[in-house]
């Protein structure tokens, strides 16, 4: 295995999570440490320009963004 296959193993054996419906996912706040980001603020302007260049990249930001609340429920950005 190669250092980008080792890395990317070890980072979705971090923090990636599978639904009941066997469909993966990320919480944006264990990504932001594994990313080096130390601040929540700069994680999510980071965030917002990615949701911006879905938009304009055709795609539609639900499909690949969900937000989430602290009471665990989930809505479209």
């Amino acid at each position: 295995m190669n250092n980008i296959q080792t890395l990317q193993t070890l980072f979705e054996q971090a923090v990636q999570k599978i639904d009941s419906e066997n469909i993966e996912f990320w919480f944006a706040r264990d990504l932001q440490t594994l990313l080096g980001y130390e601040r929540w603020e700069n994680f999510k302007t980071a965030i917002n320009r990615a949701l911006e260049a879905c938009k304009h990249s055709g795609q539609l930001p639900s499909d690949h963004f969900r937000g989430r609340h602290e009471n665990g429920y989930s809505r479209k950005w």
